[in-house]
């Protein structure tokens, strides 16, 4: 009995130094994880954009060139981040807007970037999405991406959305084979993004 209540305390003894350190750790390094995330997201914006910056810049210098050339910008419930270069007080040479949804297996997230017209898409890029390795995860595959670059955000009747797949139009791009339940939800994260931001352009 003594040593099976010595094995209980010590087992308890250890589990809580154990969780004492986990805490401790996760306090410590949380500054960290926050400055890396706003880094990955800081990223994911610039490169959207087009904004130029240093390969393997740090997290701070990507901050920094971000508050250098980027302006943020209220459009009714959205945030739009315009691409004003740095001492240029001229029309900002493209804009932004997050997207986010519920992918199939977890949320998806990311940036459509517009040309200044705001009617064609610049870029896309995704910073967060747990889709399956191979087959949906392939949205953030740089041949899937690319599909978007110049396509308009209306299709030919002016309706605001993206297709993806289906017949050829202004604003569609090829499915991935496979994916069609992810390709499926991202056009509709998609769509309510544009939705919004036409009706914000247009008022």
């Amino acid at each position: 009995m003594k040593g099976d209540a010595y094995t209980i305390a010590f087992a308890g003894v250890l589990g809580t130094v154990c969780a004492l350190l986990l805490t401790g750790a996760a306090s410590f390094t949380a500054p960290y994880r926050a400055s890396n995330a706003q880094a990955e997201e800081v990223l994911n914006i610039l490169t959207a954009l087009g904004v130029p910056f240093d390969q393997g810049a740090s997290a701070q210098r990507l901050v920094d060139v971000f508050e250098q050339n980027v302006q943020e910008r209220e459009r009714g419930d959205l945030t739009v981040y315009a691409y004003v270069p740095e001492g240029d007080q001229g029309q900002p040479q493209a804009f932004a807007v997050r997207f986010s949804g519920p992918g199939l297996w977890g949320p998806i997230e990311g940036f459509l970037a517009l040309e200044p017209d705001m009617r064609t898409i610049r870029a896309v890029t995704f910073y967060h999405q747990e889709e399956t390795p191979g087959l949906g995860g392939e949205i953030s595959a740089s041949w899937f991406r690319e599909q978007f670059v110049g396509k308009s955000v209306v299709d030919a009747t002016g309706e605001p959305g993206i297709t993806i797949g289906g017949a050829a139009g202004p604003n569609s791009v090829n499915a991935i084979t496979g994916a069609t339940m992810t390709c499926d939800k991202l056009e509709a994260i998609l769509d309510g993004v544009l939705q919004k931001l036409v009706e914000e352009t247009n008022g």
